[in-house]
């Protein structure tokens, strides 16, 4: 599984795209692209221990993840549920499920779609709000 971190701006004293007094610390928005369900427990994972330790954590669903929803679902993953229940997973990208054939049923969890970008959830909307990137 490959982890990509993008700095936040601030921390590189780029601050413009910050809202005034908006503290990085602590909140990552976690982007899942891979459709492998193992990779994508992994995420629940980390975005569950994270607030569990009061750091601040959305999981946001891209690519081929945007597949594993129905099985999700449908299996009542624990994990999955757990993140949900508690307001983790912020949103499934509304271009990727329509490509991917799965954009009636994913419009009908309860989550979100994120298509701000071209159809996409766009990163800068979370780095606006002070959050740090992650990829897996």
């Amino acid at each position: 599984m490959k982890v990509m971190v993008v700095q936040n701006l601030k921390s590189r004293g780029n601050d413009k795209h910050i809202k005034k007094g908006e503290d990085t610390m602590n909140k990552y928005a976690i982007f899942a692209f891979k459709g492998e369900l193992m990779c994508f427990q992994h995420v629940l994972l980390n975005a569950l221990d994270m607030q569990s330790k009061g750091i601040e954590s959305k999981v946001i669903i891209e690519g081929e993840a945007v597949k594993l929803i129905n099985e999700l679902e449908e299996s009542e993953n624990k994990l999955y549920k757990m993140a949900k229940d508690k307001g983790l997973i912020a949103a499934i990208c509304k271009a990727c499920s329509a490509k991917l054939g799965v954009l009636e049923y994913n419009q009908n969890v309860g989550i979100p779609m994120g298509d701000e970008m071209s159809g996409h959830p766009a990163m800068s909307t979370y780095i606006e709000q002070g959050y740090e990137i992650i990829t897996m």
